[in-house]
């Protein structure tokens, strides 16, 4: 796959040895590089902020490389080029080896996180405010968009019907090319509902609309809801939304509210990645969090207090490093992190038994193998199984 050009994020004289400005035990090497969402999204801009502090307190240069969509993004981690990723959620679908990273090609990749970028903002629905949707189950027969060739989006819808007692067999669903036609279908009134942050641009221009907008909240008390959603959307946690367009316009009626979210950028690496690398750069960023937040857009979720230890992916042995040292690795975070990297051994055992039986199949017949095969592993292992089938 062809890959956009390697763009310089920071300065391009890398003379400062590694660590010397800024502490000897962060050994970070002369310039690092990441993959990251294009030139034009937040997070590209804010490995930009990033890259600035590392150069300007420990020498290292930051290269970032832009990819156009999830899987280009996956493709310098594969081959080498770059150990880490400044992903969003699809890295938890090349992690287990679904949709478009369910093919001969791909498969199960080892994943390892560092740190996260949790915020204020929402990841959830937002409504036509004239639609009469008050909370997740007044979507029953609403008409809610599914965008073409964007599964983390549409998971996330699923995971959201999921926490009212919805499945997209509950609702009209309005096929959309793109997630802008996704908001635009919302304002043309052409549906009710589409997922997205809620401080999105486009929802600005819903709010001014004579629909209007609304946000549904998802109580936290309300766990059996929330367990359903997160069976269906593995990554969506709760969290007090403090930043929302027309926030007040909510079921609650209050800010913050309670809503939901996740991580992005979601900052993942391989084994290749060094320990010396995955100490250095998760301390670097925890410890200068006042030298970033105002580098770049929303990045006020780098902090060490924000920090998900029990989310989906193991901790990298680098990062593990740092959050012991601030007395973060408890026994029960440890005991969540062995789970993550068991399942990890499941799904690449699972694979390399269905590789060796099936690698000859057309690669449709392959991949609806390898479904049925990931589900009976995980299954078998006593392991929850979301998304069966990739919508």
């Amino acid at each position: 796959m062809k890959m956009g050009k390697l763009a310089v994020a920071t300065g391009a004289g890398l003379a400062l040895s590694a660590g010397a400005a800024f502490g000897a035990d962060v050994k970070l090497p002369n310039q690092i590089s990441w993959t990251a969402y294009g030139t034009t999204s937040s997070g590209y801009a804010q490995s930009v902020g990033i890259g600035q502090m590392l150069k300007k307190n420990y020498g290292t240069g930051l290269r970032v490389i832009p990819g156009k969509n999830d899987v280009s993004r996956m493709v310098p981690l594969r081959s080498g080029q770059s150990p880490i990723c400044a992903c969003g959620v699809a890295a938890y679908m090349a992690a287990e080896g679904t949709h478009m990273f369910g093919t001969k090609k791909w498969g199960p990749m080892r994943l390892y996180s560092l740190f996260n970028n949790i915020g204020n903002t929402g990841f959830q629905l937002v409504v036509a405010g004239d639609a009469g949707i008050k909370t997740p189950a007044d979507l029953k027969g609403k008409r809610v968009t599914w965008v073409k060739g964007a599964p983390a989006l549409n998971i996330n819808t699923a995971g959201v019907l999921a926490f009212g007692g919805l499945t997209w067999d509950d609702v009209k669903k309005v096929v959309v090319p793109g997630w802008k036609q996704s908001a635009e279908a919302v304002i043309n009134g052409q549906a009710d509902a589409t997922f997205g942050s809620t401080v999105s641009g486009a929802y600005n221009k819903l709010a001014a609309s004579p629909r209007g907008l609304f946000w549904t909240t998802f109580p936290h008390a309300e766990k059996e809801a929330w367990q359903r959603s997160i069976d269906r959307a593995p990554w969506r946690a709760p969290a007090m939304i403090k930043n929302a367009i027309d926030g007040k316009k909510n079921t609650s009626g209050n800010m913050p509210f309670e809503g939901s979210t996740q991580p992005y950028p979601i900052f993942v690496a391989t084994s290749k990645a060094s320990d010396d690398v995955g100490y250095g750069l998760t301390k670097a960023v925890m410890e200068n969090f006042d030298q970033i937040k105002d580098a770049g857009p929303a990045m006020g979720g780098y902090q060490l207090s924000r920090q998900n230890l029990k989310w989906v992916f193991p901790i990298h042995p680098g990062a593990i490093k740092y959050y012991k040292e601030k007395g973060l690795w408890t026994d029960d975070v440890e005991k969540h992190h062995q789970a993550n990297l068991k399942r990890q051994d499941v799904l690449a055992a699972a694979w390399k038994d269905y590789m060796g039986a099936n690698k000859d199949k057309a690669d449709e017949a392959f991949v609806k193998g390898w479904q049925a095969a990931r589900v009976a592993a995980l299954k078998k292992a006593g392991m929850g199984a979301p998304f069966p089938t990739w919508e």
